[in-house]
């Protein structure tokens, strides 16, 4: 089985963002407490890397469990057979086709339940959403700096077409699900094993995403996917053209 150099150099190179990754011979015998891998969701390559990981981690016996933003808490694997289908996995998982479609998610999803290893929706659940955004001691989760560096990212990945009024809010729900998804590895953390997140290269900055509400005595590594190469769709313009339309 191939192993990903980067699982292989996870203490070696924290980030890969196009950066050199040595080959050591041997994979590290002690993984951290959690490794989140940052993903952009386009790029096909990262979720077959999320395939690879979970597969060389859980032969070696370290993976102690899968977390996914791509599901919501309180849903999960735990007490399936490893022969279990793709169908009972997502009944389980409370799959939600529209918001994530399951085809790239898929063999990651189902080489942790043949593994053994439960499968986990770390996302905070839509119906909490609304409550988070009025929430302002969230906004006390970071210093005022990672804050407006938050607010400032929200606004760049909604293209600019958000009122100024409401980035604090949509920053209250950014912050509520690095929170949720932080509190879902914590419940999930075995000494000697990993906790692996699958999630948005956002989510795993250690500035403002899930690393901020990780307990401070835990091993954490953050690993943002290279990309590939695959040009991103143009979000925006898309977005800018069906508004135009209406």
């Amino acid at each position: 089985m191939h192993v990903p150099h980067f699982v292989l150099a996870l203490t070696t190179c924290a980030v890969l963002v196009g950066c050199a990754v040595p080959d050591p011979p041997t994979v590290e015998l002690a993984p951290p407490d959690f490794v989140l891998l940052g993903e952009q969701h386009h790029d096909a390559a990262h979720q077959r890397q999320h395939r690879d990981v979970v597969r060389a981690l859980a032969a070696r016996d370290r993976l102690a469990a899968l977390a996914l933003e791509m599901a919501e808490q309180g849903h999960s694997t735990a007490g399936l057979p490893r022969n279990a289908d793709e169908g009972t996995v997502r009944a389980a998982l409370q799959w939600n086709e529209k918001a994530w479609p399951w085809a790239p998610y898929a063999p990651a999803v189902m080489a942790a339940v043949a593994a053994g290893v439960p499968v986990l929706g770390a996302n905070l659940p839509r119906e909490r959403m609304r409550a988070a955004m009025s929430d302002e001691v969230l906004d006390l989760a970071l210093d005022q700096e990672s804050l407006q560096v938050q607010r400032e990212a929200i606004r760049t990945g909604h293209c600019d077409l958000l009122p100024p009024q409401q980035l604090a809010p949509m920053a209250r729900v950014q912050i509520a699900r690095d929170r949720a998804m932080a509190q879902t590895l914590v419940q999930a953390y075995v000494p000697g094993r990993a906790v692996l997140l699958l999630a948005g290269a956002g989510h795993v900055s250690p500035r403002l995403g899930v690393p901020r509400h990780l307990p401070a005595g835990l091993a954490v590594k953050p690993v943002v996917l290279a990309s590939s190469g695959r040009a991103a769709p143009d979000y925006c313009a898309q977005l800018k053209e069906q508004m135009q339309r209406r």
